[in-house]
């Protein structure tokens, strides 16, 4: 991300903000101690929205938390159960206001208060966008389930179209409409449309690279483009590292180019566009800032790793089992 024209900036009310839904968060006793500290979600918040009020930038931070504990639960589960998970989710973005079942996954009643507090304070064509976007996601999860479950290995344009929308880089960037009245003939466009994919696969291989360490460890490694790589095209772990490297250099230039297509909708609305394309633009630099800054993948070798280029390959471990030191899955308590 060297020639990426949009720079690191961190949002000026992260630290209240971080502990104040950190602090929340824990209430749910839903991740261990040690794992929320080590996901630093809220920094990734921080990163990604860095001129949002502090009133929506705890939103950001909130979504981000729904995200990590979406990836946590579902990742170990089989479809049937992902799809169970996924299905309480969206039922609970559909109806915030709806008491939960008891014993019901924590999912639940986590995405119900997030959705509960953010549709007070956010503009209906957000909330309209979010919920396509992030359903889209969900939807995705379960797809890579079912991979999961039959060891099943994509090629690689397959894979990117599936990874486009499990990395939840589109309800991400949909955050930075909470306080617009985006019109739906902006947010579908076509041109606007690609702008949001080419980012969503900025992100997809910045996370794909760095989080292959993790993966292969824990046997998780198929929903990874760097297996998918080495697979299709019969090269090693180098050299599939080489050409996502190659691949992201053509994708930010795709981004940059489309930038300077994108069409008028009228002064008021194109300043709106402005905001929102930059807003995504700079998704693509916090996502990567934070790969390395937070101990989600990398401990705390990230900056060492980032100066060096290099790390040494994880043992393999049990999935499941290094998955129950992080979360506290079943009935909500």
């Amino acid at each position: 991300m060297a020639s990426w024209p949009w720079p690191r900036a961190m949002n000026p009310h992260f630290e209240i903000v971080k502990a104040e839904v950190d602090a929340s968060f824990r209430e749910f006793k839903a991740l261990s101690a040690e794992s929320q500290e080590a996901f630093d979600k809220s920094r990734l918040a921080g990163l990604a929205y860095p001129n949002t009020s502090r009133e929506h930038f705890r939103i950001t931070c909130e979504f981000m938390n729904v995200l990590i504990i979406v990836d946590e639960y579902t990742d170990v589960e089989n479809a049937t159960v992902a799809k169970e998970m996924v299905d309480i989710i969206i039922d609970a973005l559909q109806n915030p206001h709806k008491t939960r079942p008891e014993g019901e996954c924590i999912l639940g009643e986590i995405v119900r208060q997030f959705w509960a507090r953010a549709i007070q304070t956010t503009s209906l064509p957000f909330q309209r966008h979010f919920l396509y976007s992030c359903t889209e996601f969900l939807r995705a999860v379960v797809v890579e389930a079912l991979d999961r479950d039959k060891a099943h290995c994509r090629s690689v344009s397959d894979y990117i179209k599936l990874r486009r929308n499990t990395c939840a880089t589109k309800p991400a960037i949909a955050m930075y409409e909470m306080g617009m009245d985006l019109p739906d003939e902006v947010f579908y466009h076509p041109v606007i449309v690609e702008l949001t994919e080419c980012i969503a696969e900025l992100m997809l291989i910045d996370n794909d690279m760095i989080s292959y360490n993790r993966e292969q460890a824990t046997g998780n490694a198929n929903h990874n483009l760097i297996v998918v790589v080495m697979a299709e095209l019969g090269i090693d772990r180098s050299g599939a590292m080489v050409w996502a490297a190659r691949y992201h250099t053509e994708v930010q230039k795709r981004f940059t180019d489309g930038f300077a297509k994108v069409p008028s909708w009228g002064p008021s609305t194109d300043v709106l566009v402005k905001e929102y394309l930059n807003g995504m633009a700079t998704w693509a630099r916090a996502n990567h800032c934070w790969s390395y800054e937070s101990q989600r993948y990398l401990g705390t070798k990230g900056p060492e790793i980032q100066r060096s280029g290099l790390l040494s390959l994880l043992p393999t471990v049990d999935r499941r089992a290094a998955s129950a030191t992080t979360k506290k899955n079943g009935p909500r308590q």
